[in-house]
């Protein structure tokens, strides 16, 4: 009698043992499994990156400073400045234009951000009337700031005065009105979550 009873407690004892080995193995596997998963697909890249910003984010420090430009003489703003070309021609007029309609697309946002032209040559008499029918500030490009903007981009900057943020220009005057928008973007998201300027 005590063999049988013996025996199916051996029994017992290893249904036992493999049904707590089933259950380790099986929260291992939960635990473990979505982190060699995750970091296969971030080592892989088979999600899509998320980016929220449509422009490139500034990785060295720039500030108006550094570029020789008088940050009180715009009370603080949000700037969108734009550096011009040696010769503002049709591609450069367009792109005043584009960058134009963006600040006024800012709508109720629109007190808190000043246009700024940063020019290297004398402007026509045609170019400063156009000009002077906008909201652009005009700005001669001082000498510091040759040895820091070496080509004609749009770059935005805090009311600190720290440029943080550019955008390319595009060559075809078509893609002009694409990225009036991706600098419209991004000025509604930093003007919605900042409360400074």
């Amino acid at each position: 009698m005590n063999s049988v009873q013996d025996e199916v407690s051996v029994a017992q004892e290893a249904t036992i043992k493999k049904s707590n080995r089933r259950s380790f193995l099986l929260m291992i596997v939960v635990f473990v499994l979505p982190v060699i998963l995750a970091k296969l697909a971030l080592d892989g890249e088979w999600l899509a990156k998320s980016v929220t910003n449509k422009g490139t984010l500034l990785t060295d420090e720039l500030t108006l400073d550094k570029l020789g430009i008088d940050n009180s003489a715009f009370e603080h703003q949000w700037l969108i400045l734009y550096n011009l070309p040696q010769n503002c021609e049709e591609n450069c007029q367009h792109t005043l234009e584009s960058v134009h309609n963006t600040y006024v697309a800012l709508g109720k946002y629109m007190p808190r951000v000043t246009p700024v032209a940063l020019y290297q040559t004398v402007l026509s008499n045609d170019q400063l009337q156009h000009l002077s029918q906008s909201k652009w500030q005009l700005v001669a490009t001082p000498s510091k700031a040759q040895a820091f903007i070496t080509e004609s981009k749009v770059w935005l900057v805090d009311p600190l005065g720290n440029v943080f943020m550019s955008h390319e220009i595009p060559n075809e005057t078509e893609q002009l009105p694409h990225f009036g928008k991706q600098i419209l973007a991004d000025m509604k998201k930093i003007l919605k979550y900042s409360k400074v300027g």
